[in-house]
């Protein structure tokens, strides 16, 4: 089942209120997506535990909902 961007952006923002995020669809199939996101609570923590919180965020949603997601994050400038 397909998912749409305001959605995924949703989901990230509740777990990561900071967060800008800019979400692309692939395909134009809703479900393989692009994320980047930036978030000052990414900083001091590696990139895979930056993608874990991301991950947490999508709770249930990878696999079932979304079959692909290129996950890019950083912290603010």
């Amino acid at each position: 089942m397909a998912m749409d961007k305001e959605s995924i952006k949703e989901m990230i923002k509740s777990e990561i209120p900071d967060a800008v995020v800019t979400i692309s669809d692939l395909r134009g199939d809703g479900e393989h997506y692009a994320v980047h996101i930036i978030s000052a609570s990414f900083e001091k923590k590696s990139r895979v535990q930056q993608h874990q919180m991301v991950y947490q965020a999508l709770q249930g949603t990878i696999d079932n909902d979304l079959h692909a997601l290129a996950i890019q994050t950083s912290v603010p400038e």
